[in-house]
């Protein structure tokens, strides 16, 4: 085929509006927008094929296919279905199942206005962290927290905070990568801290982490591995040395529990998960944790522990709430 007969069939296809014009009859659903985009998507398509060399469609066969492409762009992606997956959550299928007692007080607020951050009491702009912060200090025995997209952002923001420019100790077995590829070094780098890797991959002692704390060190990192686990000739320090250690210092330790059980899982027969809760009552001064997955919320990341640093990080993360904090 020469470049003009080709060019010859190319001017053939229908414009934009034409073809917006020739389907109307057949259009049950769908805005003017949407059926302009589903035209326009068909009728790229269509030039790319012929340019391919293929055979050009015929007008019934346009009109079939603009259907076909409305229908998908105008029908959600969202589908139930069943996770026969063999795990209790498994996050590429949702999160954790809410019950209809929150299923049905989300659907209450979301269907009108709120008090989201308004402070009934004062008349005044409030703060949406009131609605949240002292059950989750309940539940952990905290002093203060707050929440964040997930838990890899919660980290991001703890590092950004209390740690950009200087550095943080963490242990080289300690250097995962979690769904969604969110790697701790990586998030270490987004957030300014330096990361100062210390150990092995299977061992790291307590002397690894004394002699790695210098005048720019920020922060001690602990990182549960969540489902990564190294068998064998392996050793790592308890939170309580870490804990005392970083006191001895005067550098707060830092808990990044992944998933964040509140409950002693061995209860149920399933192997055990440190708590929020013991990591908190060993002294780390803030402890991350997912707010679905084990704990069976909406998506979200827990940053919780004591009230000093945690106002630093909501000083970053919200301005405005210090402000009005200290105008309380």
């Amino acid at each position: 085929m020469t470049d003009i007969e080709l060019n010859e069939i190319l001017r053939k296809l229908p414009a934009v509006h034409e073809l917006v014009e020739q389907i109307a009859g057949e259009v049950q659903s769908g805005t003017p927008a949407a059926v302009r985009m589903a035209c326009r998507s068909v009728l790229e398509n269509e030039r790319a094929a012929i340019l391919e060399g293929k055979e050009p469609q015929t007008s019934e066969n346009l009109t079939e296919k603009v259907l076909i492409e409305l229908d998908r762009i105008t029908t959600s992606s969202m589908k139930n279905v069943i996770n026969a997956t063999g795990v209790i959550l498994h996050t590429a299928l949702g999160r954790a199942c809410l019950p209809e007692s929150a299923v049905e007080a989300v659907s209450r607020i979301a269907s009108g206005y709120s008090v989201l951050q308004w402070d009934c009491e004062t008349g005044r702009r409030g703060h949406r962290d009131i609605h949240t912060e002292e059950i989750i200090c309940e539940l952990a025995g905290s002093e203060a927290a707050t929440l964040a997209n997930n838990n890899a952002g919660a980290t991001l923001l703890v590092l950004s905070a209390l740690a950009s420019g200087r550095e943080v100790i963490v242990s080289r077995g300690q250097l995962v990568e979690i769904g969604g590829s969110f790697r701790i070094p990586d998030v270490m780098k987004q957030s300014g801290a330096i990361m100062h890797e210390i150990g092995c991959t299977n061992r790291t002692h307590l002397r690894d982490y004394r002699e790695a704390i210098n005048d720019n060190t920020a922060i001690i990192l602990r990182v549960h591995p969540s489902n990564y686990r190294i068998s064998g000739f392996t050793g790592e320090v308890p939170l309580e040395q870490l804990v005392e250690l970083g006191e001895e210092f005067g550098i707060p330790v830092v808990d990044d529990l992944g998933a964040g059980s509140y409950i002693d899982l061995s209860n149920f027969g399933f192997p055990s998960e440190p708590t929020v809760q013991s990591s908190i009552k060993a002294g780390a001064a803030v402890v991350t944790s997912s707010g679905d997955k084990l704990i069976g919320g909406p998506q979200a990341g827990i940053i919780t522990g004591r009230k000093d640093y945690i106002q630093q990080i909501k000083n970053i993360l919200l301005p405005e709430l210090s402000e009005w904090e200290n105008s309380q």
